[in-house]
């Protein structure tokens, strides 16, 4: 095995990448872990997190260090490079190429490489990430308690979040862009049965607004009127969409109609010896939780794999 050849690569270095490399390293394979960035994945754009067993509270990038650490002190090297594509060799070794310097070979590769929420791409947005608006309900919805909410979206997502939401705000208001809800009709009645859900149709946010430290109103625009106006809010919180870092194999892997790859039991996709692991896969949430429970499942059986597979006669 040459220096650019190892047993299993992880793409992507956000918690199911750390602790697929973690658990691949401490089964003695050879590890390879690519990351375009910092590793930490989506724990760096959030504040505080208080739903990872063992941890009260913790800030997200402090979390991030510490599984860094821990995920490369069991062999596997992390190597900071973009990953272009991923081919298959005529011998299913994994090809590995990268927006510079020559590939990497690897017998089974782990796809951790995540996704991004859909933005509003509006004015206070970006500024007031994790200082009022968020992305995730169950993650961030407990630091409200009390305030009145905006949730941005019409589809089952943001119904289903929205609903969530009411456990902590005092108040919650659907913003839609549409005069009708994407979402299913029965999700929609039960939201208009609740007591502290309202909604907003016809109207897009234009800009988020604070005092520099927290949110503190919306601008809205009414598309058919054109008027805008102020919205005081204490959080908005926004799911218009989900977009999965799932564009890097050039085979086929099969995926639902959002793009999110299906995989067995082992995490295994369609193709042998590629798994999927936290936010690219199908799933019913997108935790830490069950990213670092995926990616265990996913190294796993990547190291089974390898060791299934008979080393070449010298």
């Amino acid at each position: 095995m040459n220096k650019r050849e190892y047993d299993i690569a992880v793409i992507g270095a956000g918690p199911a990448g750390l602790t697929a490399a973690l658990y691949a390293g401490r089964s003695m394979k050879r590890t390879l872990l690519l990351e375009a960035g910092i590793p930490g994945g989506e724990l760096l754009n959030t504040e505080n997190i208080e739903d990872y067993p063992g941890f009260a509270s913790i800030t997200g990038p402090d979390l991030a260090s510490k599984m860094t650490e821990h995920s490369l002190s069991f062999g596997a090297e992390l190597v900071s490079a973009r990953v272009t594509a991923i081919d298959l060799e005529a011998d299913g070794t994994k090809r590995i190429e990268l927006e510079e310097g020559e590939p990497y070979f690897a017998k089974a590769v782990i796809l951790t490489a995540g996704g991004q929420p859909r933005k509003l791409h509006v004015p206070g947005e970006q500024e007031y990430a994790g200082r009022g608006v968020s992305y995730c309900a169950v993650c961030d919805g407990a630091f409200f308690r009390g305030e009145h909410l905006a949730v941005v979206g019409g589809g089952d997502a943001a119904i289903e979040e929205a609903a969530f939401l009411t456990r902590y705000a005092s108040k919650v208001t659907v913003i839609h862009r549409r005069q009708e809800f994407r979402a299913q009709p029965l999700l929609v009645e039960r939201a208009r049965q609740n007591p502290k859900m309202e909604f907003l149709l016809d109207m897009v946010v234009e800009e988020v607004k604070g005092d520099g430290e927290r949110v503190e109103s919306l601008r809205l625009r009414h598309l058919t009127s054109d008027r805008t106006s102020e919205f005081p809010v204490g959080g908005v919180f926004v799911f218009i969409g989900f977009l999965p870092n799932t564009g890097l194999l050039r085979m086929h892997a099969d995926h639902d109609e959002q793009g999110y790859y299906l995989t067995d039991a082992n995490m295994q996709t369609s193709v042998p010896g590629i798994f999927a692991a936290g936010d690219v896969r199908a799933q019913l949430t997108r935790q830490v939780t069950t990213a670092v429970g995926d990616a265990t499942t996913a190294a796993m059986a990547a190291t089974k794999l390898v060791e299934s597979v008979p080393e070449p006669v010298a």
